[in-house]
């Protein structure tokens, strides 16, 4: 059972780049109820510097993540830096009994995650990750319709989401971004951690995969910026996931096939395709080779906007001072890694990969990729900061 504080949630955020220091600024500004931020961390002198002018005194600043951790000037942490030190950093608060909300995704190799979760199990505390696209509410409905049976019988689940579009610019705004070393890959662990949480969150885990993973495709990078990943479940259906960070205009389009009709999720609109009559009695009752059924549609319409980070942010709050169910607890970060670290090393080996993949085996692979890596990119230049949420962050139709 996890500590509860009375009135505030005391909140230091480590990392206080572009997604940090917008957290950081949301907080600062009582965009959050009950949550106050008292300290920031950042090893970068430059980004201090900011802190120190957009808060002035009232928030701490660290430069080492354990010196604030001891400070016993916070009840929580945001952790906003690249993905492979999300579990070293949760870890390491775990320890001290305070609460952690992460950015996506989880980290870059499974192995390690299951250790971050094994210390978040040990501590008893609150433990969340930053999956803003939960709050979706088609996302949601269309999740409840499968498992509420609406569909029937799932057949396939299709997913194009390759309105990630970025430019060149962008991998050069910053050194880590797309590369084996800083980000631990390219479009499936920067862009789409969201959308592998969003389709596990909805369908559950496949069994196996093979997936294609094409590294520079688009741009100059030596990660995957396009990629294709086939799965199978254990009761016979499937999925596709197609996505890439070169196409435009790019689509957003979930389609789910049952025994008793379709959805559609696109352009903001859940759309049902529903049969009178289960298809599987259909197909081996029916007297007629290509029988014209009768079918009900439905349409839904995204009627608000996500909640998004604020959602999350408000949620996990809520979940320390109050006890209310987390959105997105810390510990299914592992979900979606799990499909994408079993695409990596498919794509890898040119081979199926059953899930769970070998965790030591990609832990190897991952490591060769790193040792291998090359910088070929022009000199980095930072990006513009508002400390607005951005609309590249939320669900665009």
């Amino acid at each position: 059972m996890a500590e509860k504080y009375t009135d505030v949630l005391r909140v230091g955020v480590v990392g206080i780049g572009n997604m940090g220091g917008t957290h950081a600024v949301q907080i600062f500004e009582k965009k959050v109820k009950g949550a106050e931020l008292t300290a920031v961390c950042d090893n970068s002198r430059e980004r201090l510097e900011w802190a120190e002018k957009r808060f002035g005194d009232h928030v701490l600043r660290y430069e080492n993540y354990e010196q604030l951790f001891d400070s016993e000037k916070i009840d929580a942490v945001l952790i906003a830096t690249p993905h492979k030190l999300h579990p070293v950093i949760a870890i390491e608060a775990f320890k001290r009994k305070l609460n952690v909300l992460t950015e996506k995704p989880a980290g870059i190799d499974v192995a390690s995650v299951s250790e971050m979760n094994d210390a978040a199990s040990r501590s008893g505390v609150v433990f969340g990750i930053m999956y803003n696209q939960r709050t979706n509410q088609l996302y949601r409905r269309l999740r409840d319709m499968v498992k509420e049976g609406v569909l029937g019988e799932i057949k396939r689940f299709i997913w194009i989401i390759n309105n990630w579009y970025r430019t060149q610019a962008y991998y050069d705004s910053g050194d880590w971004r797309a590369t084996w070393n800083g980000e631990g890959g390219g479009v499936l662990l920067n862009q789409c951690p969201h959308n592998l949480d969003i389709w596990q969150w909805i369908m559950g885990m496949p069994v196996r995969v093979r997936a294609f993973c094409n590294a520079g495709h688009y741009h100059n990078i030596q990660v995957e910026d396009d990629a294709t990943i086939y799965a199978e479940y254990e009761n016979g259906s499937s999925a596709v996931f197609i996505t890439s960070t070169g196409e435009y205009p790019g689509t957003n389009r979930i389609e789910i096939s049952g025994t008793k009709g379709k959805a559609v999720v696109e352009n903001g609109e859940l759309r049902l395709y529903l049969l009178e009559e289960d298809e599987r009695e259909i197909c081996f009752s029916s007297l007629e080779g290509m029988p014209e059924e009768r079918i009900n549609s439905y349409l839904i319409k995204q009627e608000k906007a996500d909640g998004g980070h604020l959602e999350i942010l408000q949620n996990f709050t809520d979940a320390v001072l109050r006890g209310k169910e987390l959105i997105a607890p810390g510990i299914e970060g592992i979900y979606g890694l799990m499909i994408s670290n079993a695409a990596y090393l498919s794509a890898w080996k040119e081979d199926w990969v059953q899930l769970p993949a070998d965790e030591q085996e990609f832990r190897e692979l991952l490591t060769k990729k790193q040792k291998e890596e090359k910088e070929i990119r022009k000199k980095v230049k930072r990006e513009n900061f508002s400390g607005e949420y951005s609309d590249r962050w939320k669900v665009r139709w």
